[in-house]
Order: structure tokens, then C-alpha cells, then sequence
């Protein structure tokens, strides 16, 4: 998917592409964690849609949680969805910077005689 250390520095119409699809990966991933932890709360805590969309949001951005868990599933499933949310965040992040830092990186690796793209 990248080029290697000694090829060209790939175009920026190719580097942006890279990135927007990484993006998009992210977004698509935050959303199926989101509709996880909605799921999580309305089965758990039978919790109505909007307020287990308020809590699982929150605890996705590293908030916490909004209402008071009633239930040891309730309690349980907030636990873990807490740890898996910490794990997502780096991933997400990891995925919308590894184009990014690539291309940095990479700029090291040319030699003085090979051109940097200028598109």
C-alpha cells in the first residue's frame, strides 16, 4: 500500500487518497463501536435508544458515562466498553495518522539526487 523506503515519494493526489480512505476506515470503525455500546446499553440497562446513544458516545470520547448503571450487566458492560473505547481511540488514531507519518518519514529516506513530488 506505501511505497518503500527506496522509491519515489508517491504523489500528493495518491497520499491524499491514502488518507481519505483511511478516514473513511476510522469513521466507518468508530461508527460500528458506537452502535455497539448503543446496543450494550438499550440490552443492558434497558436504556431507551437516545439515551444509550448519549452514554455510549460519551464513553467513546473518554467522557464517562451520563446516567447511573442500575444492573451488574449494566455495570460490567460499561467496564468494558470503557477499556474497549480506550483501545479504539488508538487504533483510530493510528489509522488517520499512518498515511501522515509515512509520507514524513519517508521524505528522510530520499536521497539528495531524487526529486520530492511537487503536485
Amino acid at each position: 500500500m506505501y511505497e518503500s523506503k527506496n522509491k519515489k515519494l508517491a504523489p500528493t493526489r495518491v497520499f491524499a487518497r491514502r488518507f481519505l480512505l483511511n478516514f473513511i476506515l476510522g469513521v466507518l470503525i468508530l461508527f460500528l463501536c458506537l452502535w455497539m455500546g448503543m446496543f450494550g446499553y438499550h440490552y443492558y440497562e434497558k436504556m431507551s435508544w437516545i439515551d444509550s446513544y448519549e452514554n455510549a458516545a460519551m464513553i467513546l470520547s473518554g467522557m464517562g458515562p451520563v446516567q447511573e448503571l442500575k444492573t451488574s450487566g449494566g455495570k460490567i458492560f460499561a467496564g468494558t466498553y470503557a477499556l474497549f473505547s480506550g483501545i479504539v481511540f488508538i487504533f483510530f488514531m493510528t489509522i488517520i495518522l499512518a498515511p501522515i507519518l509515512h509520507r514524513f518519514y519517508h521524505q528522510f529516506h530520499l536521497s539528495k539526487d531524487q526529486p520530492k513530488d511537487k503536485d
